[in-house]
């Protein structure tokens, strides 16, 4: 009685949003609204109105949609038909949404690539994707002339800024475009169904994979930002995150693609410029990732903190530790945390300032958003099942991996999954609630309270979070092994005083002291993106083995860069020097009193 009471106003008020986004799901469904002719109806009631506010530059909604058409009418003179894909791989720029949309007004599906990613992780990206060609800022024609040999010879580049260097020839996309009209291009049948984009995700094992993001699923995810955050067509949205991702190239561009709020990007995040920006734009509203809290804390105080009009900040991961003072210091009424798997069906918020939770479940009728946490063994990462196969849920204060039950025909329930469909059918789980049912399986560990608010605890598998990205530990080790000699090394997370997330730390058996640092450190700059460079190395004589000669990181994750614990050299990934260096006692105090920051 006591929970019901408590928590009913707020059930209610989830219910009526859930309702609210379901009926406009079905609405779009019932007539054909995909998220291009839903942006039709946007520019056509605020057509002078600044879409996109980037540096001192500024997008209307009419100017984006006539560049959207330019690149529809440009692609389908090029021969592209529905169905082809095309990848993107710059960085935040005016042009970034309205790209994506031209290539959906013909059916056309875009690949978001990271603009981190180099080496052998970018090849798979656009090889996994099947883009027939490539759009690329000019900013970026080195690390994509690295590659372009391992890429399919027939693959035809764009570069969006201007033309590529000579030894990496592309179109100038820009040019090309501009001779083309900007009226509406040649009709194409779209369903709300079809895929809009693909955006890559880590998932828990290997390397990137691409989840396919439908026009309902933009548009699901988009409305309950809006609705749960009380977010308006007002509203100056300003968003400091790469829109690659989720966070920023879908909950934060679907304000104004749905609804008409104006937006303001960055192509990089800076920390000492972040509030400059909200007040230089007039934000009412902002978001962030757990790294961006910490980082703002982290700046001397400057007039602009408190000049901005920000009411309102959402985003995932910010530290119950750091949260109260981050609104008190910055004058934010309301931190709206969400929980959401790109490719999954759990997606859960707090709109209510609750101190550390990521979203709610309803404990008084769980039937009506069908998802749970069903009991892990520690030890391995694996499913609890009963007597007759049917998963044991987790008790409040009990941890648990976060599941959704796969409703087949309701656009809330439905799994979309990866573009490789062995990778969708590994995060499919049965007999959840009950024999023969399906569910999708997040991977992430979380804890339940008695009024069914929810909190981050932990990731299994193979990956972790650093710097708001998630790491694949398979794809670290292989690029580790390439430059060894293939040799074993295993790579996982370590928790670093002051830092959100776990830091990168590779253990490499060496028995010969044969491998030089420095030259591994060189090749690790190269190859991977700077988020996931390991920031420890240890070298070992042997490494332990499963059964299924697996090779074991359970002790090593416990001892850490603890130098009273390890035996074994370890080196550091020294910020200013940014050379490997040996991690010696005083090191290792200063990294612990946060006097090195990693």
């Amino acid at each position: 009685m006591k929970v019901a009471i408590i928590t009913l106003p707020r059930d209610i008020k989830g219910l009526k949003i859930l309702i609210t986004v379901m009926w406009r799901i079905r609405r779009n469904i019932t007539q054909s609204r995909t998220v291009t002719r839903i942006f039709a109806e946007t520019v056509q009631k605020y057509p002078n109105k600044a879409m996109v506010l980037y540096k001192d530059e500024l997008l209307t909604f009419s100017q984006a949609y006539q560049f959207s058409n330019r690149v529809a009418n440009f692609l389908h003179e090029e021969g592209y038909r529905k169905g082809d894909v095309i990848a993107i791989f710059t960085e935040n720029c005016p042009q970034y949404v309205p790209l994506w949309l031209g290539m959906s007004k013909i059916g056309v599906v875009a690949a978001l690539i990271n603009f981190n990613l180099r080496d052998m992780p970018l090849v798979h990206c656009i090889q996994a994707s099947r883009a027939k060609a490539l759009i690329f800022a000019s900013n970026l024609s080195e690390a994509l002339k690295s590659v372009r040999p391992q890429l399919p010879s027939h693959t035809i580049y764009y570069c969006l800024d201007q033309a590529g260097p000579s030894d990496c020839p592309s179109i100038n996309l820009m040019q090309r475009m501009s001779q083309y009209p900007d009226y509406e291009p040649p009709s194409v049948e779209g369903k709300c169904t079809d895929p809009l984009f693909y955006v890559y995700t880590s998932g828990t094992t290997g390397l990137p994979k691409a989840a396919v993001i439908s026009n309902i699923r933009y548009c699901y995810m988009a409305y309950g930002v809006e609705l749960f955050f009380g977010l308006r067509p007002d509203d100056v949205n300003y968003i400091p995150l790469p829109l690659y991702h989720t966070a920023g190239g879908i909950l934060g561009t679907g304000q104004a693609v749905l609804r008409g709020t104006t937006i303001a990007i960055r192509n990089k995040f800076s920390a000492s410029q972040f509030w400059a920006d909200c007040v230089k734009y007039n934000a009412t509203s902002a978001q962030y990732i757990g790294e961006i809290c910490r980082y703002l804390l982290a700046q001397p105080p400057r007039p602009e903190e408190q000049q901005h009009l920000v009411r309102v900040m959402f985003g995932n991961g910010i530290k119950p530790q750091i949260w109260p003072q981050f609104q008190q210091r910055f004058g934010i009424r309301l931190i709206g945390e969400f929980y959401g798997a790109t490719e999954g069906n759990c997606n859960i918020v707090n709109f209510e300032n609750k101190i550390g939770a990521v979203g709610f479940t309803t404990r008084i009728a769980p039937f009506l958003y069908p998802i749970t946490l069903v009991k892990v063994d520690p030890a391995t990462n694996d499913i609890v099942r009963d007597a007759d196969g049917v998963c044991v849920l987790a008790k409040p204060g009990e941890p648990g991996e976060l599941v959704g039950k796969i409703v087949k025909g309701n656009p809330v329930r439905e799994f979309d999954g990866y573009l490789d469909s062995k990778a969708s059918s590994k995060k499919v789980i049965t007999d959840v609630f009950r024999k023969g049912d399906q569910a999708f399986s997040t991977g992430d560990i979380l804890v339940m309270d008695e009024y069914g608010y929810m909190y981050f605890r932990d990731r299994t598998g193979d990956t972790f979070r650093w710097r708001g990205e998630n790491v694949s530990t398979n794809e670290v080790e292989a690029v580790i092994s390439n430059a060894i000699g293939l040799n074993d090394a295993v790579v996982y997370g370590v928790e670093v005083p002051g830092n959100e997330g776990k830091a990168g730390m590779a253990a490499i058996v060496d028995e010969n002291n044969q491998v030089d640092v420095n030259k591994l450190g060189e090749s690790l700059a190269r190859s991977l993106p700077t988020y996931a460079r390991p920031l420890f190395v240890r070298f070992i004589p042997m490494a332990d083995t499963t059964g299924t000669f697996k090779l074991s990181k359970t002790k090593l994750r416990d001892e850490g860069f603890d130098v009273k614990q390890v035996r074994d050299p370890v080196f550091f990934l020294n910020p200013k020097t940014r050379l490997y260096e040996p991690l010696t006692d005083l090191v290792y105090r200063d990294i612990q009193a946060m006097s090195i920051r990693l």
